[in-house]
């Protein structure tokens, strides 16, 4: 078994019944509670997990005694966190859960928690799961793994056990987002001045969000945001949100996103919970054609071979690439190679599988990261058939499986030498566990 981190997940939400409650295990000062184990071992089968139950429990409590571990070693050399950053945290859990269920009283129902205890519960669980996450990143922040470890780690491997890596694309992209015109913006303004007037002169700021706002996520709650901290917004937003006083509202504002009006709630420490009206600008039709048009004739430039695409990308392009001449980069890995899944969600239109290496696609309509209408062409640079993980094609993630492997090794022997020194006690249920990383005195 590796070795975990004990971590949130979803939250204590997924409980649907009280459980009844003990200590399985002492570590130092703090405790591991059955219920944790319990609720950690429901979302286990919930997940599919099989076997016997009891080495599934004792394997869980193993990776929660290691969390411990890693708790009171943070506390015996002081490791910070502090109470405010762990209430920002338990805010925004508590936040979300609000959102999801509506009321405190929906919320009770569903965890069996009043809105103090599940506080309290959420308070526990952060602290653990922040402290040992630091800790762990604080013991294996050295490791480092040369070309030759990464060989040995890949000649070690079960080769009828390597995964099978699917079909994967990289690809270059020129975007055209027209510029929105003054005049729309005007019109914007104008109409999010005349919202702003009729709040001032008493109508609800929640009822005229939920009729007017563009922002579908916060629409249907009135506009409102939940708490948020420094650092979590825009900085247009942040600004105006956190200079104004609650029921105040603030003058029309302007962010990546379109024009805001913001009226704020409540301010709860170094948080504040606002809500907002978003009103976007809209790129005019005749504009979107004509960047249509302007990218179909690049098209045809770039296969008759007039032109490159790089040299394109770099003229034309309003994207962040075009400086590197249009190239796509996955945001979930920072590699220019993206799987179908991924292509699927951000360039479905496109059609890129079905595309031949160097093919440059016709113009599609998308839509930026700030929700703006654009359009743009496509051209595959190259295809990589599925296969057969090997080091050729694939050495960058099997370096980041070899950093893994070197690190859980360094946190196990920590581990074992650790609990020689930590006072470690296990309820009568659990004291014949057979631990796969850890060795305890019974």
């Amino acid at each position: 078994m590796a070795i975990a981190l004990l971590a949130v997940g979803g939250s204590v939400c997924a409980q649907n019944e009280v459980l009844l409650d003990g200590v399985a295990a002492v570590v130092g000062k703090n405790i591991v509670k059955y219920s944790d184990i319990e609720r950690s071992y429901a979302q286990m089968r919930l997940h599919g997990t099989t076997g016997d139950a009891q080495t599934t429990r004792c394997a869980i409590l193993e990776n929660m005694i290691l969390t411990q571990m890693l708790v009171h070693k943070a506390e015996v050399d002081s490791l910070e966190l502090t109470d405010e950053e762990l209430d920002y945290y338990v805010n925004m859990y508590l936040e979300n859960d609000l959102a999801q269920y509506g009321t405190k009283e929906a919320l009770r129902e569903a965890t069996g928690f009043a809105y103090d205890e599940l506080k309290e519960e959420y308070g526990r669980m952060l602290r653990t799961t922040i402290l040992s996450s630091r800790m762990q990143y604080q013991l294996t922040d050295d490791v480092k793994v040369t070309p030759g470890q990464v060989q040995d780690f890949f000649a070690k491997l079960d080769k009828d056990s390597l995964p099978t890596i699917p079909e994967r694309y990289e690809f270059s992209e020129i975007v055209i987002q027209p510029q929105i015109s003054e005049a729309e913006r005007d019109r914007v303004r104008g109409e999010l001045a005349q919202l702003r007037e009729r709040v001032l002169q008493g109508e609800k700021f929640a009822m005229l969000a939920t009729l007017y706002s563009q922002d579908p996520g916060s629409a249907r709650k009135g506009g409102e945001l939940g708490f948020f901290g420094r650092g979590k917004m825009v900085a247009e937003f942040e600004a105006a949100a956190f200079a104004l006083k609650p029921g105040e509202v603030s003058p029309i504002i302007e962010t990546e996103f379109g024009f805001h009006i913001i009226q704020m709630i409540e301010r709860r420490g170094n948080t504040v919970n606002a809500r907002h009206i978003l009103m976007i600008p809209k790129v005019s039709t005749d504009d979107l054609l004509h960047a249509r048009m302007t990218l179909d004739s690049l098209a045809a430039e770039i296969r008759a071979g007039h032109i490159t695409f790089e040299d394109a990308a770099r003229r034309y392009s309003t994207a962040a690439n075009a400086k590197q001449g249009g190239t796509a980069v996955n945001p979930s890995d920072g590699t220019t190679k993206f799987d179908r899944a991924a292509v699927d969600e951000r360039y479905y239109a496109v059609g890129i599988p079905g595309m031949d290496e160097g093919q440059v696609s016709e113009a599609t309509m998308m839509k930026t990261d700030d929700n703006k209408d654009a359009y743009r062409i496509v051209r595959l640079n190259k295809k990589h058939p599925s296969h057969v993980a090997n080091l050729d094609d694939d050495y960058d993630a099997i370096y980041d499986a070899a950093l893994a492997d070197a690190k859980q090794k360094k946190l196990r022997e920590w581990a074992i030498r650790q609990a020689k020194n930590t006072y470690i006690h296990l309820s009568d249920d659990y004291k014949d566990c057979v631990f796969d990383n850890l060795q305890i005195a019974k």
